[in-house]
């Protein structure tokens, strides 16, 4: 089986957000499964110089843009033993940032068209295109509208998956014909509350639509998630489904990190405590393993839960805890940790910005993570958490619930609980500080966090089954 994944970033090449990081693990996840899976994404001048330096030319060729027609380069390089196709045109991707320009619509329509005309051009044939947010929503549009008489490309299947419903590629309907060659019946395929909606689009064209959790899968066909495609999404549900994204457990592994101050397994758990009296001392916090330290590692946003934090701190910091915070984000959150900072600096400790070390360091040293998102399409921050063994407070939404269940029966991973209110919350950490009181089923409870597989290898499986149902 050959699969083509199309993405507007990846690791290592160019990066802004957990979309680099899927289009990264999940390829690789693929090959390790005998699937021939290649990855295409644009050639920003963002790509490291000693990336560029291992690139191979193959090819080039002239991309149609509505009336026009543009440059497009092709440059091969291997990573992790992955083929990457990175398209150059220094016109729409020679620029500071990824995205945020004011002609986003018009790059990301070359974008997406120019990655069926390469497969004219190179000797690849994918029996999939598997594509991944609203930049490469006119992937399956181009595909099912302008190529269906192509002998190379007109039994290819698509897939598009969804990492986050909010942003959807909504543009004003005067550059249908202008922008993306779009005129008399192929324009309504975009049209959607009397603008261009490219997601609806991809929904509309896609053979398969996806999420990155089952959970959100059925979350966005509800008005409150959806940010108003939910008409479109309940009348195309029976292509619709969710599968939850992974971590590297190449990247994030407890007895192989180099970032934390000593390794451990869930068989020798002597190094947990190491790690969590380092992070105490790095933090400028008390050394002692009897109060339970509280891990958090968000950007400060409302819609990641922390209104619901600032309602709970004050009265948590009350109790014998320890929390280390690390983000950014609003200036209003931020502006509050940094006080409660000032005011309790013996309880918790605040850096803002992000810093990876830092972040393993918080994982490994950490008794409890507090993750009470709003909505949460996936997130992997839980399980990294789970991963290293700091039990997770969640609220049970998207990929949240769909990977920690609450451990009141004995036999769950973690704390969580349903509304979205600050008692709730407050009520679900409290049973958390409770049960890290009973040290012994507290052991058993991190033991049975740690067992957990979240690897790309379980989600990489599901994929492979969605391929090859469309194969059939």
């Amino acid at each position: 089986m050959k699969v083509l994944y199309v993405t507007s970033e990846s690791y290592p090449f160019a990066v802004s957000g957990g979309l680099g990081d899927v289009a990264y693990a999940l390829p690789k996840a693929l090959r390790r499964r005998l699937i021939g899976c290649r990855v295409v994404l644009p050639l920003y001048s963002a790509v490291p110089q000693e990336l560029r330096d291992n690139m191979k030319f193959l090819t080039s060729f002239s991309v149609p843009v509505s009336w026009r027609r543009q440059y497009c380069g092709v440059f091969e390089a291997k990573v992790g033993g992955v083929i990457y196709y990175l398209l150059d045109n220094q016109y729409y991707f020679k620029r500071d940032g990824l995205y945020g320009h004011y002609d986003d619509a018009e790059r990301f329509a070359f974008l997406s068209r120019a990655v069926l005309e390469m497969l004219e051009h190179i000797d690849f044939a994918p029996e999939i295109i598997h594509c991944n947010d609203w930049q490469t929503a006119l992937t399956p549009v181009y595909l099912s509208l302008f190529y269906s008489r192509s002998e190379k490309l007109k039994s290819i299947k698509s897939v598009f998956t969804i990492h986050n419903i909010q942003y959807q590629g909504k543009y004003g309907t005067e550059i249908l014909e202008d922008v993306f060659g779009l005129s008399g019946q192929d324009e309504q395929m975009l049209k959607y509350d009397d603008c261009v909606n490219l997601m609806k689009g991809a929904v509309e064209a896609a053979h398969k639509v996806t999420t990155v959790s089952p959970t959100y899968a059925r979350e966005i066909l509800d008005p409150w998630y959806s940010h108003g495609l939910d008409p479109i999404l309940k009348e195309r549900m029976w292509k619709l489904g969710g599968i939850i994204n992974g971590i590297d457990y190449d990247v994030y592994n407890p007895a192989q990190d180099n970032d934390i101050f000593e390794s451990y397994s869930a068989e020798d758990m002597a190094g947990k405590t190491v790690n969590k009296s380092g992070l105490q001392k790095l933090a400028g916090l008390p050394e002692s393993p009897d109060p339970p330290l509280v891990g958090v590692i968000s950007r400060l946003v409302e819609h990641k839960g922390f209104d619901l934090v600032r309602e709970i701190m004050q009265g948590l910091l009350e109790r014998d805890v320890q929390v280390v915070l690390l983000g950014a984000g609003d200036w209003v959150y931020e502006n509050y940790f940094k006080g409660l900072a000032e005011k309790f600096p013996k309880k918790i400790s605040v850096t803002l910005g992000f810093d990876p070390a830092l972040a393993h360091k918080i994982y490994a040293g950490s008794d409890i993570f507090l993750m009470p998102s709003k909505s949460e399409p996936c997130g992997l921050a839980q399980m990294v958490a789970l991963r290293y063994g700091s039990i997770p407070v969640v609220r049970e939404t998207g990929g949240l619930r769909d990977t920690v269940s609450d451990s009141g029966d004995g036999q769950g991973n973690g704390f969580t609980f349903q509304g979205y209110d600050s008692t709730d919350f407050f009520f679900a950490v409290t049973r958390a500080l409770e049960a890290y009181a009973q040290r012994d089923s507290w052991s058993e409870l991190v033991a049975r966090a740690m067992a957990c597989d979240n690897s790309w290898g379980r989600s990489a499986n599901e994929y492979i089954r969605l391929y090859k149902s469309l194969l059939k």
